[in-house]
């Protein structure tokens, strides 16, 4: 699990008729057609001003009780041509390790009636879902081109498209990454700003590990304070886990949920996501944005790191809008870096999503464009894997793409941000019996 470097992405958006030709859905192409109508009103005449258009929330939330997903109806599936011919060892390790998870009892619990909520209607128990991600791989392995695989997957699965930000399928891509950075297991005058273990007060659901909030003397179980108030108080003195050499790393290290640590003798360790205290997060870049500091083309987090070796206290007083604090713990370099699910995470094979509103750990076609190292963007399909989450990752309209381990992927990562889709496949009921693997037949 992870934070949220989605306000680190740079430049502006794809155009929108840019963006819904990647999505290739009907409601997509319904958008289109509305927004070629206001183009023609616009362009009609020049004596009465356009206004603009509104800002879009890519964070906007579904209401209470809704699951983020649409049925595409058959004859309208997505081209997962780009898609089969781009699939690679890693993306079958990490299909692997989804088929893994599903052998495992925190899978299960995922995937109970009492965890589900409104995904039970996409996947109605942990047997359909552990039978979707064995099909895919049997499938797609079986298939001797693209053609035969779209066959197969027209017979074998349902489609269903994100809803989207704006109802109509688009969502906005960002990248994560886990950071490299020096840093010290004790003290000294250079590292001097920690990471802290999780606190015994923090109350967390046994099923899903989502934040409850804090347990208070009386056993009663309250909100904690800011993230901010936490530091400044003092609150986690002597649970120190490991000291950094700035507070922007500390901060870099929340926001991405783990990090690879070089110790002062060159030695290695790793830190990994441990919780966190829930309370509301908000994007560093798009304050920074929204007050003039930067522009939304220098949002990224090159730029917010040379602003904060010039003007700390500023850089700082933009930290602290975030109220969310994250808490770490040693993790072993064979499972790390692990995403919500307990498992590695993939380069451009890992997708974080909001898990109340989305499946875990099955197999998608992600349909955007991701950046190069100069910010350059490319029309990017291809399959992934759900799973991961994040901290503010928290809508229909967001998917944040695991990019590497540090200074190169820390590169890329900034550089994304981008509109376009998603898509999951679930097994056809009929089809459940044929890919299960071995067990009882009822749900979760």
């Amino acid at each position: 699990m992870h934070g949220r470097i989605q306000d680190c992405g740079i430049g502006s958006r794809p155009s929108t008729a840019r963006r819904l030709r990647r999505a290739r859905s009907g409601a997509a192409l319904a958008a289109a057609a509305a927004l070629s109508a206001a183009t023609a009103i616009f362009l009609g005449g020049c004596e009465t001003p356009a206004k603009p258009a509104p800002e879009i929330d890519p964070d906007f939330q579904l209401p209470a009780g809704e699951h983020g997903l649409r049925k595409v109806p058959e004859g309208q599936h997505p081209d997962l041509s780009d898609a089969f011919a781009a699939k690679d060892a890693a993306f079958g390790r990490a299909l692997d390790l989804s088929i893994a998870w599903f052998d495992t009892g925190t899978s299960r619990s995922a995937y109970s009636s009492q965890q589900l909520g409104p995904v039970a209607e996409v996947v109605p128990d942990h047997r359909t879902a552990a039978a979707t991600v064995r099909a895919f791989k049997e499938l797609l392995a079986s298939s001797k081109d693209a053609a035969a695989f779209q066959k197969a997957v027209a017979e074998h699965f349902d489609v269903w498209q994100t809803r989207g930000y704006d109802d109509k399928g688009t969502a906005l891509f960002t990248g994560y990454f886990s950071p490299e950075i020096k840093a010290s297991m004790v003290r000294t005058d250079i590292f001097k700003y920690p990471l802290f273990q999780a606190p015994k007060d923090l109350v967390k659901d046994s099923q899903t590990g989502e934040p409850l909030g804090r347990r208070a003397k009386d056993g009663s179980i309250v909100p904690w304070p800011s993230r901010k108030e936490l530091l400044a108080g003092g609150e986690f003195a002597g649970t120190e886990l490991v000291w950094l050499a700035s507070a922007f790393d500390a901060y870099v290290c929340e926001v991405n949920g783990s990090a690879k640590l070089i110790m002062p003798d060159n030695s290695v360790k790793y830190v990994g996501y441990a919780g966190k205290t829930g309370r509301p997060y908000v994007g560093l870049g798009m304050s920074l944005v929204q007050d003039g500091v930067i522009t939304r083309r220098e949002r990224n987090l090159g730029t917010i790191e040379r602003l904060y070796q010039r003007d700390p206290e500023l850089v700082q007083k933009y930290i602290d809008r975030n109220e969310n604090m994250v808490f770490f713990a040693m993790y072993d370099g064979k499972s790390w870096p692990a995403g919500s699910l307990g498992v590695p995470v993939t380069s451009y094979a890992t997708l974080a999503t909001d898990k109340r509103i989305f499946p875990r750990g099955l197999a998608m076609l992600v349909d955007t464009q991701t950046a190069d190292y100069a910010g350059k963007m490319r029309d990017w399909r291809r399959f992934m894997l759900d799973q991961d989450t994040g901290g503010a990752i928290r809508a229909a309209g967001r998917g944040d793409i695991y990019m590497g381990v540090g200074a190169a992927a820390r590169v890329l990562a900034g550089n994304q941000y981008a509109d376009g889709t998603f898509y999951y496949f679930v097994l056809k009921p009929e089809f459940v019996d044929r890919f299960a693997p071995p067990g009882p037949k009822s749900g979760g």
